[in-house]
């Protein structure tokens, strides 16, 4: 592991008192003020504080279309992406449009035979689809790089609307229409929204639309805003930076899921993952729900995943969501099978002198590659890129990066200074997938690590861990980590990370693997845990914790969980 160095958020005093004197408690004015929230408007998360969908790009015109296309009749077919934002992005488009009258169903690329995206692939599929072929195509969650695909379906007579929120390549697809706030000359004020928060935009475009043709009274229609918790899962398990519009549709959805209205899927995932829906959070979302939907795209097929979050049967539900759940911890076996390869492998060779990491084995599973990356970026903090193989002359990889590296721009450097090594990329700056000719994996890992070091003029980097500094003795208890973890953190907001000294009083092993502790400061002293770490501290320790309740036989009590300590 690459030893963190620590960091401390500046706070500003002066917004902190204003956030303060706005009624927040002062915890939170604190910690609200180190990640950027400069008004109290900021952090007012009901609906009227919603960016409006007039802003994005092609919305109004995308919603017209589909307008069209319900009061004529025409058959569409969602086309989605094969992870979690896919699939609930899938699931908000295909509930709203029958809600609106749209005749409309679903398919799926699978990722093992027709690739990312609309390919000319998924047309052909598209074309023999069993409810019939369709006379329109809206992708979601993908489309923004499908030149070719879209091309193919317009050759077969077949209207496309895309859908997206990745990056743009060099040529725009020829689309009726786009929308997508990373397009160019796209002024909408959240360049973050997921795939599935893209979708929910033009559904609120297209029932904006119907009312004005009379459709739906002024301001009547479906509400949009029982879709929420669909919206909220997609967009923290695809790791968006949570903007102050991202965290209004997040907690909108976690607030749906605590009062119990949520889909019969969500419910069903919240059980066989044993989750408490009163107490969602976007852990709960992030590392319970969405790793079981994106199971079934990593080893099976996703329309398992968009079943359970489309069904209203709760039976039905459930029986999809134990499938799921299955899938899951025989991905995490796999997973963990392949790390330890690639682990051993780099360990006895010398792939980890350069900037970058690039792993491969032809055993690999190429549903997985993306969750290896993710751990070696962890333990090496380089970008990484693992390989499966993919066909008889094909490698697919899946890459994750650290903050320093834009990884589709690193790989489209790569594509500018060799042509036709990559046969195909597409990303964003902290994930990116990639086909290669197996001839050209030799020659692309120098190439990757040569583009990583041009654009960063560096061959090595830092982790930096941020913390909120020390907690005030008043805040640590059990009543205030609760506070905390109401609230909405992740990407570009991250949860609260606290730094202190502490007196190690008594230490023990739970499992042969997690450290349990008995930590002490002032007057005080707190239960700790440290997971994944065996080996026992000095007496006096610097910890970098967060504050968490622990409940235990119905006694609520608080618990710190280090992340680190030295």
């Amino acid at each position: 592991m690459v030893p963190p160095r620590l960091t401390v958020r500046p706070a500003d005093f002066q917004i902190t008192r204003v956030l303060e004197a706005a009624g927040i408690h002062p915890l939170l004015a604190r910690l609200w003020a180190a990640r950027g929230v400069t008004h109290p408007d900021d952090i007012r998360l009901g609906w009227p504080a919603l960016l409006p969908p007039a802003g994005l790009t092609h919305c109004e015109h995308a919603a017209r279309v589909l307008a069209d296309a319900i009061q004529q009749g025409r058959r569409m077919l969602i086309v989605a992406d094969y992870d979690c934002d896919g699939a609930t992005a899938c699931a908000v488009g295909l509930r709203a449009l029958r809600m609106m009258g749209a005749t409309v169903d679903f398919l799926v690329p699978n990722r093992f035979e027709t690739g990312y995206g609309l390919s000319p692939a998924v047309v052909e599929l598209a074309c023999r689809h069993a409810a019939g072929k369709p006379d329109m195509l809206v992708t979601v969650d993908n489309g923004i790089a499908s030149v070719d695909g879209v091309a193919a379906a317009n050759a077969a007579g077949m209207d496309v609307v895309i859908t997206d929120h990745h990056l743009p390549g060099d040529e725009l697809p020829n689309a009726l229409a786009i929308v997508n706030p990373n397009q160019p000359g796209c002024g909408f004020p959240s360049k973050n929204l997921a795939g599935v928060g893209v979708i929910f935009y033009l559904m609120l475009g297209l029932r904006a639309e119907l009312r004005r043709r009379g459709v739906f009274p002024a301001d009547g229609g479906p509400r949009l805003d029982a879709l929420s918790d669909l919206v909220a899962l997609g967009t923290v398990a695809d790791v968006v930076k949570l903007d102050a519009n991202n965290r209004l549709l997040v907690t909108q959805g976690l607030q749906r899921m605590r009062s119990g209205r949520m889909q019969a899927g969500l419910r069903a995932l919240f059980a066989v993952a044993a989750r408490e829906p009163r107490n969602a959070n976007s852990f709960d979302l992030g590392f319970a729900l969405g790793p079981r939907i994106n199971a079934a795209g990593r080893l099976a097929d996703m329309s398992l995943g968009i079943a359970c979050l489309t069904t209203d049967d709760e039976g039905e539900a459930l029986d999809i969501a134990r499938q799921l759940d299955a899938i899951n911890r025989e991905r995490r076996t796999i997973e963990t099978t392949m790390r330890e390869q690639a682990l051993a492998s780099l360990e006895t060779s010398a792939d980890v002198v350069g900037a970058t990491v690039c792993v491969y084995d032809d055993s690999w599973h190429q549903g997985v590659v993306g969750l290896v990356a993710s751990r070696l970026k962890e333990k090496y903090w380089r970008p990484t890129l693992a390989f499966a193989p993919a066909g008889d002359d094909e490698l697919r990889g899946s890459g994750r990066s650290i903050p320093d590296v834009h990884l589709r721009d690193a790989l489209d450097l790569v594509s500018k200074r060799h042509p036709g090594l990559i046969r195909k990329f597409g990303g964003h700056a902290m994930a990116a997938g990639l086909t290669l000719g197996r001839e050209g994996l030799a020659q692309f890992g120098p190439a990757f690590d040569a583009a990583v070091r041009e654009l960063t003029g560096r061959d090595s980097f830092e982790p930096v861990i941020e913390t909120d500094g020390s907690l005030e003795s008043g805040y640590a208890n059990a009543d205030v980590a609760g506070l905390l973890q109401q609230q909405v953190w992740g990407s570009g907001f991250a949860a609260p990370l606290f730094f202190d000294t502490f007196q190690v009083r008594s230490q023990r092993l739970l499992g042969e693997k997690h450290l349990k502790l008995s930590l002490e400061r002032g007057q005080q002293r707190f239960e700790a845990i440290w997971f994944g770490h065996a080996e026992r501290l000095p007496d006096t320790v610097d910890v970098a914790y967060r504050l968490e309740q622990n409940i235990w036989n119905g006694m609520v009590s608080v618990q710190l969980v280090i992340e680190h300590a030295s």
